[in-house]
């Protein structure tokens, strides 16, 4: 099996006005890989578990999204999946990719289906999840909301000491071994070593903006694979998306937090992977 690290899949662009950073590795038809909403997650930080499987069958590019790693500054004023499926699209035209599967958790989860519902020319098929429909959340039937893991997500944000950096990330993660002091010292310094786009979604403002009665008029096959114990976004958004896109179908990872591929990278590559190849 191959080994690709961060640095050597390492590529960066100037589009669509600002910096966009992103990882490639891999041959084949083309994959949009978008990570994880929260404190200092990257793309790189998101994926790199599955990666290897999946750099077997497509070209694999993995996208920072807005103000998250690499990418940026960007300051907005619109919902902010739009402003991250706009800056993707922008990364495909500069790559001459015309259509593309896409892979997305958490705010890439959204962001793909914003895409997806934006752009259905361009999207083939798609795996998302631990994410809502829309921008500002979809109404919760039976959790609490604000959830756990956004209040942690909070609180790391106005503070991000190490204490509550490993809080928000045990919080997120269900199982508890993976919160290293590694995993810890790297979210931190992702985060705390670009002030500049802290400042950027300082002067932003999301506008919240319902995707629901959109769902429906997407096309692309949609697998939904969600942890059964995720405190950031709950499992019945994974049963709300899945009632709403006409081809879809949902996966529930038990002994899973909200972050699949990170938690469980052989068993999301198995479900992910069988879903994209089914295309062809």
């Amino acid at each position: 099996m191959v080994e690709y690290t961060e640095e050597a899949t390492s590529r960066t662009i100037e589009a669509a006005g600002t910096t966009i950073h992103y990882h490639e590795a891999g041959d084949g038809p083309p994959l949009l890989f978008l990570h994880s909403y929260g404190v200092g997650t990257t793309a790189w930080i998101t994926w790199h578990k599955v990666l290897p499987e999946f750099t077997k069958h497509f070209r694999c590019i993995m996208m920072d999204l807005v103000n998250y790693g690499g990418t940026g500054p960007v300051t907005y004023n619109e919902p902010v999946h739009s402003v991250h499926s706009r800056i993707a699209v922008a990364l495909l035209d500069h790559l001459g990719i015309e259509r593309t599967s896409i892979l997305g958790n958490s705010v890439g989860g959204t962001t793909a289906l914003v895409t997806a519902i934006a752009h259905p020319d361009r999207v083939d098929r798609l795996v998302v999840g631990a994410c809502h429909a829309s921008t500002g959340g979809d109404p919760y039937v039976i959790a609490n909301y604000p959830s756990e893991g956004l209040k942690a997500t909070r609180a790391a944000q106005a503070n991000p000491t190490k204490e509550n950096v490993r809080w928000y990330l045990g919080i997120h993660l269900d199982n508890q071994e993976l919160v290293t002091d590694e995993l810890v010292d790297y979210v931190q310094a992702s985060y705390t070593g670009r002030p500049d786009l802290i400042e950027a979604v300082r002067q932003s403002f999301s506008v919240p903006h319902s995707n629901l009665g959109e769902l429906a008029s997407i096309q692309s096959p949609t697998m939904i694979i969600h942890g059964r114990f995720d405190r950031m976004v709950t499992v019945e958004q994974g049963l709300t998306i899945m009632g709403y896109i006409p081809d879809s179908r949902l996966i529930v990872l038990k002994g899973v937090g909200h972050w699949p591929p990170y938690e469980r990278p052989e068993e999301y590559a198995r479900y992910a992977l069988g879903h994209l190849r089914a295309g062809g």
